[in-house]
């Protein structure tokens, strides 16, 4: 099975994006896995564009995206991306969009079409912390988990596609509240290769 990962630059003034440092650190070495990777902009529809551009190039089975969620403490998966964006700061290029469409004839809501359920359970066998979210905001993030399963379902027929947040990791909150939550990098890691092996074994 072919899974496109992807991963985030850095945004909102941090130096580094932990989704994009944990995918680029991946290695699932099972002969019928192939993970191909990429990092893609923190910008409304560009981010989107650059993954329908590599789905095209490599004709994956699935595509798993990965972004930050700075303030959670653990690994969420996703269940559902909604029409909508809203640029709570603006993103990587100035763009503050207020309460438009990703897609103006896209259905109100996608739900993912991964084995969501699955990922989580997969995740927490492997000692991690996991848990499904029913919101994946309004920003850049919601805006991917979005469009990719819209593309899907317009052009992609047949094609998976979810998403994932990670928590900030520790050098992320050395300037925060003590309280602020983080995890490993390697951990976040783990987590993901958990999450991939599941899509596979559920495909």
């Amino acid at each position: 099975m072919k899974i496109l990962v992807t991963g985030f630059d850095p945004f909102g003034g941090e130096p580094i994006n932990p989704a994009w440092e944990a995918v680029n650190k991946i290695n699932i070495t099972r002969p019928d896995i192939e993970v191909v990777k990429l990092q893609i902009p923190t910008v409304f529809g560009k981010g989107p564009a650059k993954i329908v551009e590599k789905i095209k190039e490599v004709h994956p089975d699935a595509v798993l995206s990965i972004g930050q969620a700075g303030g959670r403490a653990n690994i969420t998966v996703e269940y559902v991306g909604v029409n909508v964006r809203v640029g709570r700061i603006p993103d990587n290029e100035g763009n503050v969009p207020d309460y438009d469409p990703a897609a103006a004839d896209g259905a109100d809501a996608y739900i993912s079409n991964l084995p969501t359920r699955a990922m989580v359970d997969a995740i927490k066998k492997a000692g991690l912390p996991a848990s499904m979210s029913f919101t994946a905001g309004a920003y850049v993030c919601n805006d991917v988990l979005y469009s990719i399963r819209y593309y899907g379902e317009h052009e992609g027929k047949g094609l998976k596609s979810g998403f994932i947040h990670v928590p900030f990791i520790a050098s992320q909150v050395l300037d925060k509240p003590a309280t602020t939550p983080w995890m490993s990098l390697d951990d976040i890691v783990r987590a993901l290769e958990a999450a991939i092996v599941a899509i596979a074994d559920n495909a």
